[in-house]
């Protein structure tokens, strides 16, 4: 009798076969499990088939399938707005210090959208006695908070639209979203010059109410702007001390509480964090404001 015959031995090129044939059977089927897609995802990460950069946007265009632009706007308090009546020099100072692009523009009514003015039609105002604002003015796209953000996304490139006005329920003015807010989520934060020159600092004051922290800030200084206690001797980043925490450097938009603060990171790779946004539940109010840490 013929012996048996040798099973082959799987080659590097087998194996990478066989993890595509499953990741393509999961994406063939209905995405009822996504955990284990994930899992094959960090697979394929820890055998240096997908890197840290692919890996993170995977998550993120994951994640954003289940999020709602609820979970990611604005709100309306802390919107930049201008007023349709105000005079046009203190128009351009408001789009100046916002630091935006575009801004909606309001009439005298507490929810009366005019449209949006976008600050390079501004520029044609120099020199322009005739210049009117209303004849700059673009329609505002209106969206329900309840909008999935994968939707929103394919919205915005259909309609090559930037910036959407979130309504509620009722039909009131709830924030706004832009198409920057959902890139972020899939790919991470992304840094303008605005973005840049602001992070000359250590913190600065996000749009949300939270904090945005650059990761290497020394723990001295963080323990001083939040008033807490982070021990120097463990790490001398508050980069650091998360990093100890976890005992691993964590992935984007993870997040952990220590001392009474909320610390998620924005910005890392799988080497070293960039940035953190902070929020102090220490000062929330009954109505979930944040008070400021002393900056």
């Amino acid at each position: 009798m013929d012996p048996s015959p040798t099973p082959a031995r799987a080659t590097p090129g087998t194996k990478l076969n066989q993890l595509i044939d499953r990741f393509s059977a999961l994406l063939l089927r209905e995405p009822d499990d996504r955990s284990e897609l994930l899992q094959l995802l960090h697979g394929a990460h820890e055998r240096n088939l997908v890197d840290a950069e692919a890996l993170t946007i995977i998550e993120g265009a994951i994640t954003v399938s289940e999020m709602t632009v609820r979970d990611i706007m604005v709100p309306r308090p802390q919107m930049h707005t201008v007023l349709a009546s105000q005079p046009l020099p203190q128009t351009i100072r408001k789009v100046i210090d916002s630091g935006h692009s575009r801004l909606p523009v309001m009439g005298e009514e507490e929810d009366d959208v005019r449209g949006v003015i976008l600050a390079k039609d501004l520029l044609r105002s120099i020199g322009n006695s005739n210049f009117r604002l209303e004849d700059w003015l673009r329609p505002a796209m209106f969206i329900p908070e309840s909008k999935p953000l994968n939707v929103l996304l394919r919205e915005f490139r259909i309609s090559h639209t930037h910036m959407a006005l979130v309504i509620d329920e009722f039909g009131t003015l709830a924030g706004l979203v832009t198409i920057e807010d959902v890139l972020e989520e899939i790919v991470g934060e992304i840094e303008d010059e605005h973005d840049q020159a602001q992070l000359d600092t250590d913190i600065q004051l996000d749009a949300s109410g939270r904090y945005r922290v650059k990761a290497q800030m020394p723990v001295g200084a963080f323990n001083e702007a939040f008033a807490c206690d982070f021990d120097e001797q463990t790490a001398h980043t508050v980069g650091g001390q998360i990093v100890h925490y976890l005992g691993r450097v964590p992935r984007r938009n993870e997040s952990v509480e220590l001392n009474g603060l909320l610390l998620r990171v924005v910005r890392a790779d799988n080497r070293r964090l960039y940035t953190l946004m902070v929020e102090d539940l220490r000062h929330q109010d009954s109505s979930g404001s944040t008070e400021g840490a002393g900056v």
